[in-house]
């Protein structure tokens, strides 16, 4: 079992970060309002296409790749996977995160108001390598004696939700916009285990009775879970029953929640610009179609045979083990309860500065409101996802360049836990109103995607108007 769910999570981790560094900063795309509400934008409306205004998927590993399990070198997989298990720890982590915009809108309220709004579902997973409990499960613990197999291993938290969303863009003055964003979230699907306490070791005892003393301490597991218990419960349910059941939690049918983003964009002087943005600020509370599993308590045994077995009321030896398992669970307690919880959404940081150069020489239009400053942008983006165990961070820098007044591209190069060849880029085409953009990250690895600890692409197509 334990071998499946590792070749799952390295599967997932290697087809496809959550972090968008492409879209930032790119004034004349919409997407950009949904990473910094402040951003300093350059049209005047815009409609996307429904289901296809953005579509977005990314994934990561930091720990193992696909070709790590399934190299062609003659060897074994079984000794593949236990190698590559060794080789990680448990700061290693899976991730998996995808966005599909269904509704996408905005118009100019005024000189200085620009009202966005929309509908988009997101599915966001993140998980821990459980190092310990992974190694216990697969290995056993007799290459492992005086040594502590730690529960705290086991971390994760996975979602899926509706998020309806509106913002308002202010510029203040010819320097300063400001930006927030109001969300409401409908939640799908959630589960997530965090905070778990636990130790277990077996120690060498060659001094006493027997010869090995196990030990289990403070184990206290709880896994959350909201949305799932009546598709468990349901037999027979078809694939278009499950369905229909999703979706009508997408329409606050299931757990609401409620959020806010914050952002703003400085102009220092006619080349540089500051911009900062925080995303994801609210939570979700869980209270229907709750189901929590707890596994708790405390033991420690030294034997495996006893000297002098128990009789039943007939006089009859009760077999060791059944001894063994009732002293088990009157120690180790396994619970399940309906108690609701609340999950905090995984707040998102950005920080940018972008340097301008080669003024625009476009054509002239008066009619037009569109205003390109400067031809080229150097800039400096750093990122971080909240999760678990602390903030995830990227640091990108790029070129983003303006081949004239209907085409652009933005080439990017990001340092993060995936990986050192992190090279990314996005093309933006407009067609009259039509615009069509494709963005995606860590080139390099397309070819063989096997070799992968990381990919994101990023693609849509909506209206955007100028005048």
């Amino acid at each position: 079992m334990w071998k499946l769910i590792c070749f799952f999570l390295l599967f997932s981790g290697t087809v496809v970060a959550q972090n968008k560094p492409l879209l930032f900063n790119v004034d004349d795309l919409p997407q950009t309002l949904m990473s910094n509400p402040g951003a300093q934008i350059n049209f005047t409306g815009h409609i996307g296409i429904p289901l296809f205004s953005q579509i977005h998927l990314s994934a990561g590993s930091t720990g193992a790749d696909l070709y790590d399990i399934f190299a062609d070198d003659g060897g074994n997989i079984n000794s593949r996977i236990q190698e590559t298990m060794r080789d990680m720890d448990s700061r290693d982590y899976f991730s998996v995160n995808q966005q599909w915009e269904i509704i996408s809108l905005g118009w100019k309220l005024d000189k200085k108001n620009y009202l966005s709004t929309g509908i988009y579902q997101e599915m966001d997973a993140f998980v821990y390598f459980p190092k310990d409990p992974a190694i216990l499960a697969n290995e056993g613990n007799s290459n492992y004696l005086n040594e502590p197999f730690y529960f705290d291993d086991v971390s994760f938290t996975g979602e899926i939700m509706t998020v309806y969303h509106l913002g308002i863009n202010h510029k203040f003055d010819k320097r300063l916009t400001v930006g927030a964003r109001a969300k409401f979230y409908s939640g799908i699907f959630n589960a997530e285990s965090t905070g778990n306490t636990g130790r277990f070791t077996t120690y060498t005892t060659q001094n006493g009775r027997n010869v090995y003393r196990h030990e289990v301490v403070d184990l206290d597991v709880l896994i959350n879970t909201s949305g799932f218990a009546p598709l468990k419960e349901e037999e027979g349910m078809t694939v278009e029953q499950a369905t229909a059941e999703l979706l009508s939690r997408s329409f606050f049918g299931g757990n609401v929640g409620f959020g806010l983003d914050l952002g703003l964009s400085y102009i220092l002087d006619e080349q540089f610009i500051l911009s900062g943005s925080v995303q994801d600020l609210g939570a979700v509370f869980q209270r229907k179609e709750v189901e929590n599993y707890r596994y708790f308590g405390a033991y420690e045994t030294s034997g495996i045979e006893p000297l002098f077995p128990d009789l039943d009321e007939n006089d009859e030896a009760i077999p060791y083990w059944d001894i063994f398992e009732d002293e088990v669970d009157r120690n180790l307690r396994d619970q399940t309860t309906n108690q609701s919880y609340t999950t905090w959404r995984p707040i998102k940081a950005n920080f940018a500065m972008e340097y301008g150069f080669g003024p625009a020489f476009l054509p002239c239009n008066y009619l037009s409101v569109k205003k390109v400053r400067y031809m080229n942008l150097l800039g400096m983006h750093l990122s971080g996802v909240k999760r678990p165990k602390g903030f995830v961070y990227a640091f990108t820098t790029y070129w983003d360049r303006k081949i004239n007044e209907n085409q652009r591209f933005k080439l990017s190069y990001s340092l993060d836990d995936y990986s050192l060849t992190n090279i990314g880029l996005m093309y933006t085409r407009t067609f009259n109103k039509f615009n069509v953009y494709l963005a995606a990250n860590n080139l390099l690895a397309f070819p063989n995607l096997a070799k992968a600890h990381s990919a994101s692409v990023q693609l849509g197509m909506q209206l955007i108007f100028n005048n």
